[in-house]
């Protein structure tokens, strides 16, 4: 049995130009501006004449006009059955549109759509049709590709930016400090030479054709900074409008804006999209996160494909994991992704299980690559941290293996063994592993012989002597504050009078001040300065203690200690935390006799508490081997505990009396409303709730709400319950709750919505020319149905001779490769599945 007929190809073709604000007839809206041909008004008979599936014109297919504000045509839609590909009779679709004068040309199917500018190159796949608005802005950009391959870039492309007449100061004129102070004074920024040479590559790329590129730049070596040298050069050019920056942490959002605006802002206009919803359209650089534009597909409401000529995404791989890869496939033009990650980072990993975080993520390294056109495994450009080293940019860390006797079995392949006893007297036991730490299994010992550790063996800042500007990265937030309040008590014991519960401080989500104290930090001014040198400015909090703050993007060149108190198990994430140490620094004093005082920051220290650097980099040599105290208990979290309602037993008869049997609506229950009502209710007036949306702090209310609300007694309020409530069929998650309260979005959308979004980014990723349909089938059965994932993991392909959702011919067609792919879509389909699309969602 075939699987659920699809809408024919009319419908869908319709609908995708209603949701792109194009009209066949007039209404409150304004004027119809789709035609037949030109000048002729559409009448519903028009329509109805072509037929659901085209079948009733002569081809298979109509040409459309979509017009301007005017009534001119300023784009062609070759609209055709959906068993004809898209690009079947674009050579007529070409002809038609060059004799209107009409540059733009959507050619779609139903299921496959594609947009065509004829003055710049072939069809690219789009996932929703552009508006008028977007086309007419477009239709200003002239790209030119020789342009911007003659321009001159050198070291001082960005400088000049900055300050046109800088060359003709006298300060500048002269050499030396005079002219070191000239430059730090004004904040002038000149190119290193890797970074003119990042430059140069893209303008050899671009004359080889090519419109992708991907940067493998170490941490700390000024990817910004070459960002901002790349959006002047295209913007300059003409060869972009407007440019679209994507971060993946809500941190990096004014971290970027304010760089862009230092380097480019006598220029150019950048602007964060969630601070101008209302008027980014002004600007010429846009910034905003990932994660913003996934929630709910915003991207596809917010934009339009033709919105951004130049679309740059940092942490390629990190912002890009997933199908987070859809939002940048949604735009066309010019792309460029950011990396710190190599992809050969990861070694000896050939024998590990295919789930294994390591090789997840080695294959979402790979299709990074894959994205920015980079197949063979070269980047456009690469600057490695062994390259920044040698140069003299970067500084490689001193890596300190420490381990207590629990940890090492913690570690180990049997895992650490805790002998308990069961409700019924029994003796049990109960095995733990590293990924148990501070989550099942609890050591305070532990975590004192951590930091003791740490407090003996720190870098001391090289002019005050205290110990150097430290970072330490824990597995929670409740891990987090046990850590700070140790690293306190030790401080107050080892330097009396000198701190107040201020030498560490928690930098987590659910600290209000979070983002302000990374700031702090990073300027020598967390909780005031430091009390050992009058007059020497360095913070006088020591150390940030996070959990996931902190780790990509942030820059505090003075930093001296990293920690690892917690496993980690993402490779760029190990990278990336690394790369904070990594920054050369002058330190710097002048006392009262005005005598300077300066010492070069020649190393710092990576405190690996968890064998990290052995779990990425097989038996990794370290540079140091702390041995720690043996005598450490552990202690088993206990199980949660209940509420004590207080019981009553019955032993009178109750007999029946009424019987009334009630169908239950889609609203659901009365009760079941008024609990979620009341609920949303709560939130909108809770100041914490409240006060972390404005900031866009989604983890921190998660972890507010999970913690403070759900589970207290009266009502035991949960997401299950919420669920319930709402009647949903699937799961719900915390962060469409918040949206729904404030309104982000304005309705849950059901389990067949969420799968349609899931396969169109799918589509807009690996861009399939055949068999849309079977393969939609395939996507939908294996997400939902168990025994159907099942039958596909072991190739019981003969199951299908009778199945309801997918036939045995499509299970046929599926398993034949298609244009470039390594693998057949049955293979490819459940791969992605595994990797990308989060199955528990669409459960009940």
């Amino acid at each position: 049995m075939m699987g659920k007929k699809e809408a024919f190809a009319r419908i869908k073709i319709n609908k995708l130009l209603e949701e792109a604000g194009w009209r066949f007839f007039d209404d409150k809206n304004g004027q119809a501006n789709i035609s037949l041909e030109t000048n002729t008004k559409m009448k519903e008979n028009h329509i109805d004449n072509l037929g659901e599936n085209f079948e009733k014109t002569k081809n298979g297919f109509v040409d459309f006009l979509l017009n301007d504000d005017r009534g001119f045509p300023i784009c062609v839609l070759e609209a055709k059955k959906e068993d004809l590909h898209s690009l079947v009779g674009k050579e007529q679709a070409r002809r038609y549109a060059k004799s209107l004068n009409v540059r733009f040309v959507i050619l779609s199917n139903g299921n496959l759509h594609y947009f065509w500018d004829l003055e710049k190159g072939s069809p690219v796949i789009i996932t929703k049709f552009p508006t008028l608005e977007s086309l007419g802005t477009f239709k200003k950009y002239k790209p030119s590709p020789e342009t911007l391959i003659n321009e001159v870039v050198e070291d001082n492309y960005i400088a000049i930016t900055e300050m046109p007449t800088y060359m003709k100061d006298p300060d500048w004129l002269a050499d030396g400090e005079i002219r070191d102070d000239f430059n730090k004074r004004n904040n002038l920024r000149f190119l290193r030479k890797y970074q003119i040479k990042a430059v140069k590559s893209i303008q050899e790329t671009v004359k080889e054709g090519k419109d992708r590129f991907l940067f493998e730049m170490a941490t700390g070596t000024g990817k910004t900074l070459t960002s901002a040298a790349v959006i002047k050069l295209f913007l300059k050019t003409g060869n972009a409008s407007r440019v679209l920056f994507l971060v993946d942490r809500i941190e990096l959002e004014n971290q970027a804006k304010e760089d862009f605006y230092t380097y480019l802002k006598n220029n150019y206009v950048t602007v964060v999209y969630k601070e101008n919803k209302d008027d980014w359209k002004k600007a010429d650089i846009v910034v905003t996160t990932i994660q913003s534009l996934m929630f709910n597909n915003k991207y596809k409401n917010l934009f339009s494909p033709t919105d951004f000529d130049l679309v740059i995404s940092d942490e390629a791989h990190r912002s890009l994991g997933g199908n987070s890869r859809a939002v940048f496939e949604y735009f066309v033009g010019y792309k460029l992704g950011l990396t710190a990650t190599p992809k050969d980072y990861l070694k000896n990993i050939k024998e590990i299980n295919d789930r294994d975080p390591r090789e997840i993520e080695r294959r979402q390294l790979m299709d990074t690559y894959t994205t920015f056109g980079c197949k063979s495994g070269d980047p456009t450009f690469r600057y490695s941290l062994v390259d920044g080293v040698k140069e003299g940019y970067l500084i490689n860390p001193i890596v300190v293996d420490a381990r207590t006797e629990i940890t090492t079995k913690l570690l180990s392949d049997k895992g650490y063994s805790v002998m308990g006893i069961d409700d019924e007297g029994n003796n049990i036991e109960k095995l733990f592993s590293h990924k148990d730490f501070e989550k099942k299994f609890f050591s305070e010992e532990t975590n004192a012989i951590f930091c003791k550790t740490f407090m003996e063996n720190a870098l001391r800042d090289p002019i005050s002597g205290e110990i150097g500007k430290t970072i330490i990265f824990c597995v929670s937030q409740n891990h987090a504050t046990k850590v700070t309040q140790i690293l306190n008590e030790f401080a107050d014991k080892i330097y009396p009078n000198k701190y107040n519960s201020d030498f560490a401080v928690q930098v987590t989500s659910v600290i209000s001040e979070a983002q302000q104290y990374t700031k702090n930090f990073k300027h020598n001014g967390l909780l005031g300065t430091s009390t050992f040198i009058e007059g020497y400015k360095t913070s006088k909090a020591r150390i940030c203690v996070t959990v996931g703050m902190m780790t990509t993007g942030y820059d505090c060149q003075d930093l001296l200690n990293i920690c690892l108190l917690r496993p980690i198990f993402s490779p760029s994430d190990f990278v990336q935390i690394k790369g904070r140490g990594t920054r050369t620094y002058t330190y710097y004093y002048k006392d009262v006799h005005r005598e300077e005082l300066k010492k070069n920051k020649e190393r710092f220290k990576l405190f690996d508490f968890f064998g990290n650097c052995e779990y990425f980099e097989d038996k990794y040599d370290y540079d140091e081997v702390i041995e720690l105290p043996k005598e450490i208990t552990g202690k088993l979290k206990s199980e949660p505990t209940t509420y004590d309602k207080g019981s009553f037993e019955n032993f009178s008869p109750d007999p029946l009396i009424m019987l009334h049997e009630t169908q239950v609506g889609y609203e659901g229950m009365k009760i079941d409303r008024k609990l979620y009502e009341k609920f949303e209710d709560e939130m909108k007036n809770d100041d914490f709730v409240r006060r972390n949306y404005e900031e866009k702090n989604y983890e921190a209310i998660e972890d507010y709400i999970k913690t403070e609300i759900f589970e207290k007694p009266n009502e035991y309020l949960n997401l299950q319950k919420l669920q319930k409530a709402l009647n949903l069929d699937r799961r719900l998650t915390l962060r469409e709750v918040i949206a729904k309260i404030f309104g982000d979005i304005t309705e849950f959308k059901s389990k067949d919505q969420l799968l349609e979004e899931e396969f169109q980014k799918f589509i807009s990723i690996y861009k399939p020319e055949n068999n849309i349909v079977s393969m939609k089938n395939l996507f939908k059965a294996y997400i939902t149905d168990g025994d159907i994932r099942n039958k596909i993991d072991n190739k019981r392909f003969r199951d299908f001779v009778v199945n309801p959702k997918i036939s045995l011919d499509e299970i046929k067609e599926l398993n034949v490769k298609e244009n470039n792919n390594a693998e057949p879509w049955i293979k490819v389909i459940p791969n992605y599945i595994k990797d990308y699309v989060k199955i528990n969602t669409f459960l009940i």
